[in-house]
């Protein structure tokens, strides 16, 4: 344990807790580096396991595992048949990749506003903001809290939309006893190393639609085929043929960091039990504290948080969210904002989108600040991330 400083009957930390960070121990090691002693260090059967394993885990039907979950929005939008002229619509408050994606294949990105106290996306919003140009709809479960699944279901039922769930936070998750990866029409995971388990970097999309599954393959792998069944030219001169059927990316996953990801499912429940204690402490300390508003939850989502966000009320504390947040790193606790509302990006900007568009995104964005989250925290760092709040949140109340 760090050294500590006695400062005013509190001992003050010396070193710096950040807001996420992975946990990765020598069974982790062990199963990379077994890969990487073997022969195939890429596209091989771990890849083929790994898919099997978040299969296994989630009840999904078929899993592709890419190179990011960046490249998992991508490839279900390419599977969703998502082009030029489209609208996808989705949250502002998230990363810009749960929009970029549309823009990846021609499209254009439809902001919905959020729900001002779970801070998932709205599906009234949806409703509103659908048109004729409409192909899809990406929802995504903010700091790992499942969305509105069934109303969104419905609403893209009704409309006929591809029901994309951006799960980058959310592995681990249940809505309504069922595992997010097997809700919605493709499910998209990241495995950053902040995220509930991690391969350093990767992704995976879940669906139970074999079509799609198809799709995902191709697009994960340049749109090259070995499979004689959907060749144009077949039969063909020998083993070592293939064929380009369709525009695709490189996608794919290393074997050593599929290992990784094999020996980090393994230990999910026990992230997801440290976790679920983590936020439980935090729910009760903050429950009561002038200045600052907690997350709040729907009672469909059992949720494995991947962050755990503060919203500061800035009309009850004499400070700006910047203050408060160099007062928590000033304090050794290290925060961060997630996130800036993705259309208020300069690239967006010239793409014609303007301030405005979604006003609970935005109130919600001036307030909102995570701490730190992950399973590796000590009982100490859990103290001391909640003394630093309500030191500088009853430092600061008006």
């Amino acid at each position: 344990m760090e050294k500590l400083a006695i400062k005013g009957g509190y001992p003050v930390r010396t070193s710096k807790i950040y807001y996420g960070r992975q946990w990765v121990d020598e069974d982790d090691i062990a199963a990379v580096s077994d890969v990487l002693r073997g022969d195939l260090i890429t596209c091989g059967p771990k890849v083929d396991e790994l898919e099997s394993e978040l299969c296994k885990y989630t009840g999904a039907g078929y899993g592709v595992v890419v190179n990011s979950g960046t490249s998992a929005l991508h490839c279900a939008c390419i599977a969703a048949g998502i082009g030029e002229g489209d609208e996808v619509i989705t949250t502002p408050i998230t990363f810009a990749a749960s929009a970029n994606c549309a823009l990846y294949c021609g499209a254009r990105p439809v902001f919905a506003d959020i729900d001002p106290e779970t801070y998932n996306i709205d599906p009234e919003s949806i409703r509103s903001h659908i048109t004729d140009k409409t192909k899809a709809v990406v929802a995504v479960d903010y700091t790992g809290q499942a969305v509105k699944a069934d109303e969104i279901r419905a609403i893209c039922d009704e409309y006929g939309l591809v029901f994309i769930e951006d799960a980058a936070h959310s592995i681990g998750t249940k809505y309504k006893d069922r595992y997010v990866g097997n809700i919605a029409d493709m499910t998209c995971f990241s495995f950053h190393p902040v995220k509930t388990v991690t391969g350093g970097e990767g992704g995976a999309i879940l669906t139970n639609d074999v079509g799609m599954y198809r799709k995902l393959m191709l697009a994960r792998t340049h749109g090259i085929t070995h499979d004689e069944s959907v060749m144009e030219d077949a039969p063909h001169e020998g083993p070592w043929y293939y064929e380009m059927i369709s525009l695709g990316y490189n996608y794919r996953m290393t074997d050593f960091q599929a290992a990784l990801l094999i020996s980090q499912l393994h230990k999910i429940e026990k992230f997801k039990a440290r976790r679920k204690e983590i936020v439980k402490a935090y729910d009760e300390a903050f429950k009561d504290l002038p200045g600052v508003i907690i997350q709040k939850e729907i009672p469909e989502s059992d949720s494995c948080r991947h962050l755990y966000v503060i919203r500061l009320d800035l009309e009850k504390l004499s400070c700006t969210r910047r203050e408060f947040f160099d007062a928590m790193s000033a304090e050794n606790v290290q925060c961060q904002i997630h996130y800036v509302p993705v259309y208020w990006f300069p690239y967006y900007r010239h793409l014609g989108y303007e301030k405005g568009l979604c006003p609970v995104a935005e109130k919600v964005y001036e307030g909102i600040m995570s701490i730190p989250l992950y399973p590796l925290m000590s009982d100490r760092d859990i103290e001391d991330s909640i003394h630093a709040v309500k030191k500088i949140a009853e430092y600061y109340a008006r």
